[in-house]
C-alpha cells in the first residue's frame, strides 16, 4: 500500500477528499498556506489524546505511540491553507467546549467512554457540515463559470473551511499508517530489501501489509 492508496482509503474512510493531500503526497508547502502556527506543549498533549481516541492502543500500537500529534502539527502548517490553519487549532477549543457542554469535564480529564461518545457525535456533526460545504461549493463553482462567461475573468468563487474534526480525523489515520508503529504494528510488515513472493496466502483477519512509499 503506497500513501496514494492510503488517501483514496482515508477519503472513503472519513466520506471525504483528502485536506491538503496533494501536499502531503509531494511533500511540498501549500503556497496558500499562512504563517506557522505555534502548539503548546498542552496542545500538543491533547492532540494525542484525541488521536488515541480515534485509534486506542488494543494488541497494536495506538496513535500515541506512533506520536500523532506532532505530526499533525507539521502537516497543518505545511499543507493546509491558511483558513483551514486556523480552524484547525481553534478546533482544540472547540472540542474542549463540546466535552464540557456534553459531559460537564474537560477532554483531557474524561473518560475513555466519554471521549469516544464525545468524537462519534463530532464525526456525525462534521459529515452534516461536509454535506452542506459540498453543495456550496457546487453552487460556487457554477456561479464562477457563469460569471467568467459573462466576461468577469476576476471574479473567484467563495470557499467554505472545512471542519475541524475532519481534519483532525484525516491526519490521525494518515499520519499513524505512515509511521513505523502502524506500519510494522497494525500492518503485515515485510522489510525491504526482501525476497519477492508473488502470491501470498490471505486468512480471513490478517492484517493489511504495509510498505508505504
Amino acid at each position: 500500500m503506497n500513501r496514494r492508496e492510503l488517501l483514496r482509503m482515508i477519503a472513503i474512510a472519513t466520506g471525504g477528499v483528502v485536506i491538503g493531500g496533494e501536499f502531503l503526497l509531494s511533500g511540498c508547502k501549500n503556497p496558500d498556506s499562512g504563517p506557522d502556527l505555534v502548539f503548546s506543549p498542552d496542545d500538543l498533549a491533547f492532540l494525542d489524546e484525541v488521536a488515541e481516541t480515534i485509534l486506542p492502543k488494543t494488541d497494536t500500537p495506538g496513535a500515541k505511540d506512533a506520536h500523532v500529534g506532532g505530526f499533525m502539527i507539521t502537516m497543518v502548517n505545511d499543507c493546509y491553507t491558511a483558513k483551514d490553519q486556523q480552524e484547525f487549532h481553534s478546533g482544540l477549543k472547540k472540542i474542549d467546549e463540546a466535552c464540557r457542554k456534553m459531559h460537564d469535564t474537560g477532554f483531557m480529564k474524561a473518560t475513555p467512554q466519554q471521549r469516544q461518545s464525545l468524537l462519534i457525535s463530532l464525526d456525525k456533526e462534521a459529515g452534516a457540515y461536509r454535506t452542506k460545504k459540498n453543495q456550496f461549493d457546487s453552487e460556487q463553482v457554477k456561479r464562477e463559470k457563469e460569471e467568467h462567461e459573462k466576461g468577469n475573468t476576476g471574479y473567484k468563487r467563495e470557499e467554505m473551511t472545512n471542519h475541524y474534526f475532519s481534519m483532525i480525523k484525516q491526519l490521525t489515520i494518515f499520519g499513524f499508517f505512515t509511521s513505523k508503529e502502524g506500519r510494522q504494528g497494525a500492518l503485515r510488515y515485510l522489510p525491504v530489501p526482501g525476497k519477492f513472493t508473488g502470491v501470498i496466502d490471505y486468512q480471513k483477519g490478517d492484517k493489511l501489509f504495509a510498505g508505504l512509499t
